[in-house]
């Protein structure tokens, strides 16, 4: 569900050169696997295009968690995101870092959350949205809500979105029908992919 008039969403949209994700409940469905010391988490196919097919259309792609884990530094080296955050809480202060990083301003940026830490993400970017399983107080404040959960295909919905309104979603489709689509997400390769680390989360 969109909270704002199509021409407004469209205007945004279009200016946005940064997707900022969080990664626990919305690209997972918030669930902790603890294997003895080892740390397990489940990523959804169609989010992972999804991210794909922002950064073929020109957006920088970034993930923010409060958290640390091997998981997601692997996941990001499969899908070649643009910037990595990790172990920061404090995600007001590191979205100001992810935006220097990008050369970006608040206006261009786009943010994804679903709980509270998110709030200062969420409340400073251009487009908000969240999962429908998020917190009631997060969703009261994004500009889209998804009609799926974090880790089913929620980030997707948000990236559809994005790209219809910033006309690239048909151009894109049909370069995929035409077997000229963008390289889905490849194993993880040796090279870590841009990663900063902070405090403990």
């Amino acid at each position: 569900m969109i909270r704002l008039e199509g021409d407004e969403f469209a205007r945004r949209a279009r200016a946005c050169r940064l997707l900022v994700l969080d990664v626990d409940g919305v690209l997972t469905d918030g669930r902790i696997i603890l294997s003895g010391t080892e740390e397990h988490k489940a990523f959804h196919t169609q989010d992972g295009f999804g991210i794909t097919l922002a950064r073929a259309a020109g957006l920088q792609v970034a993930v923010l968690t409060g958290r640390r884990s091997e998981a997601v530094a692997r996941r990001a080296r499969e899908l070649r995101l643009d910037h990595v955050l990790q172990g920061r809480p404090d995600k007001g202060a590191a979205l100001a870092e992810l935006r220097a990083a990008a050369g970006v301003a608040p206006h261009e940026t786009a943010g994804m959350g679903d709980d509270w830490l998110d709030l200062p993400l969420l409340e400073d970017a251009a487009l908000a949205a969240c999962p429908a399983d998020a917190r009631p107080e997060v969703a009261a404040r994004c500009h889209l809500v998804a009609a799926r959960g974090g880790g089913h295909g929620a980030v997707r919905e948000f990236v559809d979105a994005l790209l219809a309104a910033r006309g690239q979603l048909d151009d894109l489709l049909d370069r995929c029908r035409c077997g000229e689509g963008p390289a889905a997400s490849q194993p993880a390769a040796s090279q870590p992919a841009p990663s900063r680390e902070g405090g403990a989360g």
